[in-house]
């Protein structure tokens, strides 16, 4: 069974870490995270990204450029904020977010 490649883009690493750890817990999914914007745009374009969430810390500008940036390289993947909370509302907004895809 192919896992869900998820990209999680914030700029809080603790933040991100969690985040990470916690979406690698659920065997079906594998979750990259960066801080860095151009990476972000980088493991975009090299992997074969399934569903990015735009963590805390982005500036408006900055979201709206990659989300531009998404649905230019790959407009089938969704991109969906990631609003924090625990391990329950993190994997409901990604269920929701593949669901709807």
């Amino acid at each position: 069974m192919k896992k869900i490649n998820i990209l999680y883009i914030g700029m809080h690493a603790e933040i991100r870490e969690t985040v990470v750890r916690i979406t690698n817990n659920n065997e079906a999914w594998k979750c990259t995270g960066t801080g860095d914007v151009a990476e972000a745009r980088e493991l975009f374009s090299q992997t074969d990204t399934d569903l990015v969430l735009l963590g805390a810390g982005l500036d408006e500008n900055t979201e709206t450029e990659l989300r531009s940036y998404f649905a230019t390289v790959n407009p089938q993947v969704k991109v969906v904020q990631h609003y924090g909370g625990g391990s329950g509302l993190l994997a409901n907004e990604i269920l929701h977010a593949l669901e709807g895809a």
